[in-house]
């Protein structure tokens, strides 16, 4: 074969690539991997894609990534029951298949049942009580949804089974820390290996909530030199702020690295936008790991979908992503927007995100991005400044810290905001109304 997925998903003509594979499918209508690719970019393309995941699966019995994506999309496309059916017989197939229990999970989770959302986790962790996997798996799944009694409780579990293992010290560290429990949190750090980035960001945080800015800076500062580099500019950030160290202002103080732009698309482009955007907010909360509170967030990527209205919306926010990046600073190889060639970007990911009466952000940032963006489509009426407002450099509120935000500013509908991925950044809750916006990172080649 001449492309793989990665190639196809990056084409600017998807419609062209689909009928690429659908003339290749015709000559090799058996090929397993042919199926697979044409599955895979119509259920990106937001198409049916049930059916065709389903053959992958028959052609090739072994293709557990086939019926992982048959049940996303069968819960795409209005069929949860069927969802859970295809991932419940392939976990007996697979008891130890991570993947397919965290997604099932992950759907059970976003279809409201958060009591027993996990349930298979503790059945196939109880089965198989050898298998740290299973036990660190259920765990996570508890830790993103923040419920730490049971999450302590899986770890007592797993602890009995397996004995005081390092995995097992490292997540009660995290959970002490993302508890409140600091000094039992530092205790479990201090036998913990100094290199591991988890481990790592798990210091910074604690310094920050123990009021020590300068042993966070420290830690961030060393995370710069591994794999964690991407995550610690968002805590040096805080850390220099609090230290009143003029290279928080080098960082992200630069008035051209946070602007809005207007995008040039009509009021009917804009209502067109809206309509389809609120039929794909079908789940009943947002994912568990996803910073929306009273609202949803979509689970593939916007941009790629086939309705005309986003091929226009996704050329208006490239011609602004464009202008925005004309207007940065020039070059500095020590700084981590400015370092980058700013040539070729492209999107690496969109989503939408609808929110509700009390509905926001809660602060965070996109370490894997390059540029971040909030685009807004529909808004209140008539809200109450500071409501809805997009706020930026104010750290998580459950580390403690006492810093307001670097700026806000007020939604417009068509108008687009983009700034620096690692800046922290989150929403003023919304009293009444929807708040309806679409974003994405920008990354270049």
């Amino acid at each position: 074969m001449t492309a793989d997925w990665r190639q196809l998903r990056a084409a600017q003509d998807m419609a062209g690539a689909d009928a690429a594979l659908a003339a290749a499918l015709a000559a090799a209508p058996d090929d397993p991997e042919l199926v697979m690719m044409q599955a895979q970019l119509r259920f990106e393309r937001g198409l049916p894609a049930a059916a065709l995941f389903a053959r992958a699966a028959a052609l090739d019995p072994a293709n557990r990534e086939a019926r992982r994506n048959h049940a996303l999309a069968l819960a795409a496309e209005g069929d949860p029951a069927g969802a859970e059916a295809v991932l419940t017989m392939a976990i007996a197939r697979w008891p130890d298949w991570l993947d397919g229990l965290r997604v099932l999970a992950s759907l059970r989770w976003v279809a409201g049942d958060g009591a027993a959302f996990d349930r298979d986790w503790a059945r196939a962790a109880r089965a198989h009580p050898s298998q740290p996997g299973l036990w660190l798996g259920w765990f996570g799944a508890l830790a993103q949804a923040r419920d730490w009694a049971r999450a302590g409780a899986v770890l007592d579990e797993a602890q009995a089974q397996l004995g005081e293992t390092p995995a097992i010290l490292s997540a009660r560290a995290f959970m002490a820390g993302e508890a409140g429990a600091r000094d039992a949190c530092a205790a479990l750090l201090a036998r913990l290996s100094a290199d591991d980035p988890f481990l790592q960001l798990a210091r910074v945080r604690l310094a920050l909530r123990r009021g020590d800015p300068a042993a966070a800076r420290d830690q961030a500062l060393a995370m710069l030199r591994g794999p964690g580099a991407r995550q610690a500019w968002s805590y040096l950030a805080t850390a220099w702020r609090l230290l009143d160290d003029p290279l928080a202002d080098w960082l992200e103080g630069d008035p051209a690295f946070v602007r809005a732009h207007a995008v040039g698309l009509s009021n009917a482009d804009l209502a067109e936008l809206a309509q389809v955007l609120r039929a794909l907010h079908t789940a009943q909360q947002a994912y568990a790991e996803q910073s929306v509170r009273h609202g949803t967030q979509t689970d593939r990527s916007v941009l790629l979908r086939h309705e005309p209205v986003f091929a226009r919306t996704k050329a208006a926010l490239l011609d602004a992503v464009e202008r925005h990046v004309a207007g940065l600073p020039p070059p500095d190889p020590r700084h981590p927007l400015l370092s980058v060639p700013r040539t070729g970007l492209r999107i690496a990911g969109s989503w939408s995100v609808r929110l509700g009466p009390g509905g926001f952000n809660v602060a965070h940032s996109h370490p894997m991005g390059w540029l971040s963006s909030a685009f807004y489509v529909s808004l209140p009426e008539a809200e109450p400044a500071p409501a809805g407002h997009f706020q930026w450099g104010a750290p998580p509120a459950e580390l403690g810290l006492d810093l307001p935000p670097r700026g806000l500013i007020a939604p417009v509908p068509g108008q687009l905001v983009l700034f620096p991925a690692y800046v922290w950044h989150g929403t003023v809750p919304i009293t009444r109304g929807e708040r309806l916006n679409l974003a994405f990172d920008v990354v270049p080649a």
